[in-house]
């Protein structure tokens, strides 16, 4: 088996596993897959640097709901991957809203 395909993979037996498998099934394939956790150096500067959208989120789900204060954290932690600053992706997405809805 090539080193290339990690975790049993072929390349000559396509997987059709779904790109993010639902709960409990990930849980099941993380433990299998991980046995030490990836990158622990990097845990509490991520938690740290998220804490104020996870905060806001749990604060304006109870004004809208779950899924509209995931939508909103989603597309903000996704600006901020692509390096955008916090400010500056707080304020891109709520530009984005019109009476609490995309």
């Amino acid at each position: 088996m090539s080193h290339l395909y990690p975790y049993h993979m072929s390349y000559y037996q396509p997987q059709h596993v779904s790109q993010f498998p639902q709960f409990p099934q990930s849980e099941m394939w993380a433990k299998q897959l991980i046995k030490q956790p990836l990158y622990p150096h990097l845990k509490p500067q991520v938690l740290n640097y998220i804490d104020p959208f996870v905060k806001y989120g749990l604060k304006e789900a109870t004004a809208t709901s779950y899924e509209h204060a995931l939508q909103e954290v989603a597309a903000m932690s996704y600006l901020l991957g692509k390096g955008m600053d916090p400010h500056t992706a707080y304020l891109t997405v709520e530009s984005w809203e019109m009476n609490e809805m995309f």
